[in-house]
């Protein structure tokens, strides 16, 4: 566990008054939450806090192969560097977020990696519930190469995995499995992550009640994405075995965020497994402050630039 060590972002605390306030009044009124309101509140919130990003060319295809033709959108930067191509996994709690709602987040990360970043539009619960998802970005993992090169656009056949929250699970999931197989996963990258189903770390009740994402709104998640008597232990990345064939990571963490503890508990288990991590971490930010970029402009920047020093030694 790592204690908070600073205050919480002034703008954020102000803004989070707000919310908390509408929070109190929607549950007062009797609101249900519903996979629809979750979707529409991810894709509002972000589209009134991140400006569209930058210029690129940009294109959208199907990687087959798996057992669902997973739709992808290409971002290509014009200064787009030889290496690894970025694997993204939007969030969203496996049931939010879209290829569209993190369209300006995965520009940004093309342009400031300098690299073609592919963000994957895996299926969402709780219409395809686990392991629907994880199986389309694995899928994606194994038979992109064969979609690019349909495409006509030049890869070395070396995948970058990169996601936040719901989608950092997956990506650390897909890393957990493909860790005994010939990969070609040369690094991830996990913001904020959500690495442990079972909700046992201690950050979950230090900061699940009125940091945006709470405890019960975690739980509802997992109810939605587990619905066929699956033990969440087992499906946990934080819970499965690390050896020093996992991809080199960076993990990004909250001082504010639930998920804290679970990113750095992984950070330790990796390094024990014989497995290289690093750490990125933010006192004062709450969890998906990068879909909230123009309340928090400086930190969000930090990510990317960060992110892409990061990859230049991978």
């Amino acid at each position: 566990m790592q204690p908070r060590d600073s205050a919480l972002n002034p703008k954020l605390a102000e803004w989070l008054v707000a919310v908390n306030a509408q929070v109190a009044k929607l549950k007062a009124a009797g609101f249900e939450a519903t996979p629809t309101n979750a979707r529409e509140s991810l894709a509002n919130l972000t589209r009134n806090f991140v400006d569209p990003g930058p210029e690129m060319a940009v294109s959208d295809t199907l990687v087959t192969g798996g057992e669902y033709s997973v739709p992808v959108r290409v971002y290509q930067p014009e200064d787009a560097v030889d290496g690894a191509m970025i694997i993204y996994c939007h969030g969203g709690g496996h049931m939010a977020g879209s290829v569209t709602v993190y369209d300006p987040i995965c520009r940004r990360v093309a342009a400031a990696c300098k690299r073609s970043v592919i963000s994957v539009e895996y299926r969402r619960a709780p219409e395809n519930p686990y392991p629907a998802a994880l199986n389309d970005l694995i899928s994606v993992v194994r038979n992109l190469g064969v979609a690019l090169d349909r495409k006509d656009i030049r890869h070395n056949g070396r995948w970058i995995l990169m996601g936040d929250s719901g989608g950092g699970a997956l990506c650390a999931s897909a890393s957990r499995l493909l860790q005994h197989q010939p990969h070609r996963i040369d690094a991830q990258v996990l913001i904020y992550p959500s690495l442990d189903y079972t909700m046992q770390t201690p950050s979950i009740e230090e900061n699940g009640r009125g940091y945006l994402l709470e405890k019960e709104k975690i739980l509802w998640y997992f109810e939605n994405y587990f619905r066929n008597a699956e033990n969440p232990y087992l499906a946990s990345p934080l819970h499965g075995e690390f050896t020093g064939n996992m991809p080199a990571t960076l993990v990004v963490t909250a001082g504010f965020c639930p998920l804290r503890d679970e990113g750095l508990e992984y950070i330790r288990k990796m390094r024990d497994g014989g497995a290289k991590a690093e750490h990125l971490h933010f006192a004062d930010m709450i969890h998906a402050f990068l879909n909230i970029e123009s309340l928090v402009p400086e930190a969000c920047g930090r990510v990317y630039r960060h992110v892409a020093e990061y990859l230049r030694g991978v």
